[in-house]
């Protein structure tokens, strides 16, 4: 179907308002699921681990206001729209989110569909958990449609956008329409209010204990609350946001000329969500995967053990395999967990040295493990400059080459061949919710067992739901 760009917004606001369960396939519907298991336990996770959680929980608790939505981790409750910015900000702290076409899909739609379910469950309306999935499933199918739009090669480096945060504001603001049961045309609306808070840039280099850079999924949670609830009283949006001369490609992504057969065809009907979206098993930044799947590959294939390893080199890859390679006396010696887990030489030496990336690893006490150091000297990074870049999302062509030198003269090479987590390489549900144990477990106000297990249970049976809400209870 071909396509033209004058009526994409009105399309989308339409498809995230009339979008119905019933249209759901099956495996969407499984993997909105382990987005929401996944989501929800390392947001509470963060809510022990990370230094600026207990800061921002509590200016938001300072501020007061109605009690409508739960501070995950905390228990405390806030307005809807403040605990989206604390939960959407919690979900990434970690840098253990899941992972998707456009970045991080789930931390800018599941805290507000949460902190509108909950609210909304206060004022005797529940959202039963069926509306939540498809509130869900319309917004990360807005926020990857507009990523597979764009035609520019690695374009978030290229044009300096954090497109979880950029594509936020419209995606969780799409989730919020749905949640409330908005028209199309308010949704429309709240689509407008979202993209004039457009925000979202990759400045946001990290090294101090309470950077903010998590908070920028938080930033996109609260404005998209914001947005739907004012569409919902009344506030017109400004129009044609995505296709307008000042829209979201012209303006943002600066192409003019985007795929419109990716974003508009099969609304409703596809969703690519299905085979682009994946989940973390090691708690870094997305470009550490392939990295440490190959260093972990080489490993097991020929019993390497730390003391074999003269040196290892990664080579190639996107942009930002460079951009967590380098300055490399800095990547090596990460101060903070945030630097070591944006580091590609101190997370391949955690690999080499332990067989395994875990949230232990990134502890005070772990960035000054001799033997992770000594590790992380022997690693560097090179450019390939015949390595081709691919459009849009990661392919293999992107990955980098992890080549290891033995100290007994032999060479060993490995691009991996996709990720654990990825879509061809899915994660078992034991394995995603032994992943929601471990991060429940740092949780600021221990939960207990049984109300773990409780959570778990309600969540494999989201769509049977009355009150989707009570998930949040149970684990407050």
């Amino acid at each position: 179907m071909n396509k033209t760009d004058n009526n994409a917004t009105r399309l989308l606001a339409q498809h995230a308002a009339t979008l119905a369960y019933d249209r759901l396939p099956a495996a969407l519907v499984t993997m909105l699921k382990q987005c929401v298991l996944d989501t929800l336990g390392v947001a509470i996770g963060a809510s022990g681990l990370a230094a600026e959680a207990r800061i921002l929980a509590d200016y938001v608790g300072e501020l007061g206001g109605r009690a409508d939505s739960t501070l995950l981790g905390f228990g405390t409750q806030a307005p809807a729209s403040w605990a989206a910015l604390v939960n959407g900000s919690l979900g990434h702290m970690l840098d253990y989110d899941d992972v998707g076409a456009g970045g991080h899909v789930s931390i800018v739609t599941i805290p507000v569909a949460f902190a509108l379910a909950e609210k909304l469950a206060g004022a005797g309306r529940p959202v039963n958990g069926r509306t939540l999935l498809a509130a869900v499933a319309a917004g990360t199918d807005i926020h990857t449609r507009l990523n597979q739009a764009i035609q520019i090669p690695d374009w978030t480096i290229a044009e300096g956008w954090f497109p979880t945060q950029m594509f936020g504001f419209i995606s969780g603001a799409a989730t919020a329409a749905r949640v409330l049961g908005l028209d199309p045309e308010q949704c429309e609306n709240a689509l407008g209010i979202g993209f004039n808070q457009m925000s979202g840039s990759r400045q946001m280099a990290v090294g101090a204990a309470t950077h903010m850079r998590s908070m920028q999924a938080g930033f996109s949670g609260q404005g998209a609350v914001l947005a739907a609830e004012l569409a919902a009283r009344g506030i017109v949006g400004s129009k044609d946001v995505i296709e307008g001369r000042y829209g979201v490609f012209r303006t943002y992504v600066r192409d003019a000329a985007p795929d419109w057969n990716a974003l508009l065809d099969g609304l409703g009907s596809e969703f690519p969500l299905i085979a682009k979206h994946g989940f973390k098993v090691w708690p870094a930044c997305g470009y550490t995967r392939a990295t440490n799947t190959a260093v972990l590959e080489l490993r097991n294939e020929h019993n390497l053990k730390p003391q074999d390893i003269d040196a290892i080199t990664v080579i190639g890859g996107t942009g930002g395999a460079q951009l967590l390679s380098e300055p490399l006396a800095a990547k090596r010696r990460p101060k903070l967990a945030i630097d070591g887990k944006f580091s590609i030489p101190f997370t391949t030496a955690i690999m080499m040295t332990h067989g395994n990336v875990q949230l232990r690893d990134y502890t005070e006490a772990a960035l000054q493990d001799p033997a992770v150091l000594a590790m992380a000297d022997r690693v560097s990074w090179r450019a390939d400059p015949a390595a081709a870049v691919p459009v849009g999302g990661e392919s293999a062509l992107s990955r980098p080459t992890v080549e290891i030198r033995l100290r007994d003269g032999r060479t060993l090479s490995r691009k991996a061949d996709g990720v654990p987590g990825d879509p061809r390489n899915p994660i078992a549900r034991a394995q995603l919710e032994a992943k929601f144990r471990d991060c429940v477990s740092f949780a600021a106000k221990p939960v207990a067992r049984p109300n773990i297990d409780r959570a778990i249970a309600l969540i494999n049976d989201l769509e049977n739901l009355d009150d989707a809400a009570e998930i949040v209870r149970v684990l407050s």
